[in-house]
């Protein structure tokens, strides 16, 4: 990109039209990002851009319009459909530095103000959503989303199903405190995973995860996204008896509300660069994503005589984290047909070393993305990781770009069968419409066989090119009509493969009916949604028959997985393909994989969290053996919690833990008592 005009050099006219390109583009940007939870552009190019915005109108105040994003705060009111409510106090949004000189030179401006060196209180800047909370006699009564600053959407029903926001104080205190939801990056990773093996978007971060999963109008899609919080602020600090901000979050604690552990008082902002450097490295390894710190005065008389600007406190700033960033060229962009027909394009990049890790390949999500990116072959880009996870392009360095370039073109044709591709109606991603793609049925039969679907050890993805390249199958039927001798036919397949490949066959044919559920990759129904399906309806064959009120009519299924069903069902291909399946002599019903709870377990009843890095077994596999010894197994550590099972380079969860006094095992510990519980 060009480097944009100094602005002393700018005439007028000049100036206005940059301002209204601005103004018109970072209010496209907000759209995006706050009401449809998918951002056009990473954080830092939105700053940058935003920055320049605060500059320009600086220079050229009469170009100043109502509606620029600099004179609002957070987003637009949005078409939700949730109420709408009016914050008594209004909902500011923080300015924004990004070096050590511009937060010197905020604290010149606040010592100047006061007239004295303030102490100040240092907190991580957490990236998720704003909330408020309203406590009446200690009950929580409502939670609203920030919206435009004014007015908010009102989400009390969605927060319910937060585990770490209580909702009841151990103290009859009135008071409305503010906070941020956030999705910590286990949950998005598993989430992002869910999402496209069902065919859907997934999300671009776990910022917009968050706010997509609050802002849900079923309360019931919300609770399973495990979304967490902190609260760090109150607009009365006297209902609550306290003077500075950092006495402040320790009284929230005092009320079982969740604060961010690690803020940090200083005498003077010199003070702050340990701070950064600390949590700059420790950045990776927290279990939720973080893009700064924030500095705040940390008493709040001093808070009530810096006041606020229309938009900000003059009181606190955010320093926000340069982006980690490399430079790398993209040789490649592939299209891969997923086992719904979604195609989906990936660049394939020189590698390069990002967050301890080597990457060659960054999704473009969907067509649309990929040509606002305009990305091409041969051009040098930047590559960040989203939320710290996921390779990211951010954006194409046009001064490198090949003078021979051209705009990359979308493909019209399905990679894998040359069948045309389609945009359904209401999706952004391109599908292939043909059910005999032998991409589509590739990627199907290897999910069918998929460890969390019908678990046939040995069909991977490799085996399961080679039947389909012998034509020893066409479907998952065909898996159950598979011989020794045609087994045999494959590459380096001997007797003993072949048997114990048959053998995990014959056994899947007696697996719950919900595996084989999400083993026919209906679309969005995964693998909790089938098993909670099957566990209210019994039998697959009631549920391939069921109207879309009997399937919404069920606990924690929404509209979308019902319609998604009866869509599957009604073709008689399906049903076909069912028939085959029990003539072949798969379980059709539902059974209970862990029989009956053992109550005078150790574990009966108890509310458990792990945390760290375990050595023996993995966290799902503690985490199922757990709940079928009858615990509940939950991600956050609280007074409630009874026993917490930390690894190595246990992090907050631990620390929190012992500050609570509760019951911290390693993992040695537990496995003792595990094998206790099978004498």
């Amino acid at each position: 990109m060009p480097e944009p005009i100094d602005i002393k050099d700018l005439t007028t006219e000049q100036a206005k039209k940059e301002i209204q390109t601005l103004q018109d583009r970072l209010t496209d940007y907000g759209i995006a990002y706050y009401e449809k939870d998918a951002p056009l552009v990473e954080d830092h190019v939105y700053d940058e851009q935003y920055a320049r915005l605060q500059a320009l109108e600086q220079a050229f105040p009469q170009f100043i319009s109502q509606d620029s994003p600099t004179q609002n705060v957070g987003g637009a009111q949005t078409k939700s459909g949730l109420p709408k409510v009016q914050h008594p106090v209004p909902m500011l949004s923080l300015g924004d530095v990004f070096s050590l000189e511009e937060l010197q030179e905020w604290e010149d401006r606040t010592k100047k103000a006061l007239g004295f060196q303030p102490k100040y209180n240092l907190e991580l800047k957490i990236d998720g959503l704003a909330i408020n909370l309203k406590y009446e006699q200690g009950k929580l009564v409502q939670a609203s989303t920030r919206g435009n600053g004014l007015v908010g959407e009102d989400v009390t029903a969605n927060v319910m199903t937060i585990k770490d926001v209580p909702k009841t104080l151990p103290e009859a205190v009135t008071v409305e405190v503010r906070g941020e939801i956030y999705m910590p990056k286990a949950s998005f990773a598993k989430l992002n995973e869910e999402r496209e093996a069902e065919g859907q978007e997934p999300f671009a971060n776990p910022r917009n995860a968050a706010a997509g999963s609050l802002r849900q109008l079923d309360a019931r899609e919300t609770k399973k996204r495990n979304l967490s919080a902190f609260i760090y602020y109150t607009a009365e600090p006297d209902q609550l008896g306290v003077t500075t901000q950092a006495g402040l979050l320790d009284r929230f604690r005092e009320l079982g509300l969740p604060t961010n552990p690690d803020n940090r008082v200083i005498d003077k902002m010199s003070e702050v660069g340990p701070y950064l450097e600390e949590y700059t490295a420790k950045r990776e390894g927290l279990p939720y994503g973080i893009d700064g710190v924030v500095v705040k005065v940390n008493n709040f008389d001093d808070e009530i005589d810096l006041g606020n600007t229309v938009k900000v406190p003059r009181w606190a700033i955010a320093y926000k984290f340069p982006p980690e960033e490399a430079e790398t060229v993209v040789r490649d962009i592939e299209w891969t047909v997923g086992r719904t027909g979604a195609v989906t394009p990936t660049a394939a990049m020189d590698a390069v070393q990002l967050a301890g890790t080597t990457v060659q390949r960054a999704s473009l999500h969907n067509p649309d993305y990929l040509q606002m990116k305009d990305v091409r072959v041969g051009d040098t880009v930047t590559l960040h990781k989203a939320g710290d996870i996921i390779p990211e392009i951010g954006q194409v360095i046009l001064s490198k770009r090949p003078a021979d370039s051209e705009p990359y073109e979308i493909p019209t044709t399905c990679p894998a069968c040359g069948a045309d591709l389609v945009h359904v109606e209401g999706e952004v991603v391109l599908r292939c419409m043909n059910p005999a793609c032998p991409a589509q049925i590739q990627e199907g039969l290897t999910h069918f066989a998929s460890r969390n679907a019908m678990n046939i050890d040995g069909l991977g993805p490799q085996i399961v090119s080679q039947l389909l390249d012998k034509k020893l199958v066409k479907d998952v039927a065909s898996i159950y009509s598979l011989n020794r001798e045609e087994l045999l036919t494959l590459d380096k397949f001997k007797e003993k493969s072949a048997d114990n490949l048959l053998a995990a066959i014959a056994a899947s044919k007696d697996n719950s009916a919900d595996r084989l559920l999400f083993g026919l990759g209906v679309r969005l129904v995964g693998a909790k949604a089938a098993k909670t399906i099957l566990q209210s309806l019994g039998d697959l064959r009631r549920v391939s028959s069921a109207s879309e009120e009997d399937i919404v009519a069920i606990d924690g299924v929404g509209q979308a997985i019902a319609d998604s069903l009866v869509k599957y069902f009604k073709e008689p291909e399906a049903q076909a393909l069912l028939a085959e399946l029990a003539q072949a002599g798969v379980n059709m019903a539902y059974h209970s994989d862990q029989g009956p709870i053992d109550e005078n377990s150790f574990f009966y009843g108890k509310k458990i969290v792990l945390t760290g890095k375990l050595e023996v077994s993995s966290r799902s596999e503690i985490a199922a053996w757990l709940e079928g010894h009858g615990a509940s197994v939950t991600g956050s550590v609280s007074k409630k919690t009874d026993l917490v099972i930390a690894g190595t380079d246990a992090g907050s969860k631990l620390k929190k833990a012992e500050d609570l006094g509760i019951t911290v095992w390693n993992e040695q510990e537990f496995l003792t008592a595990q094998g206790n519980e099978s004498k």
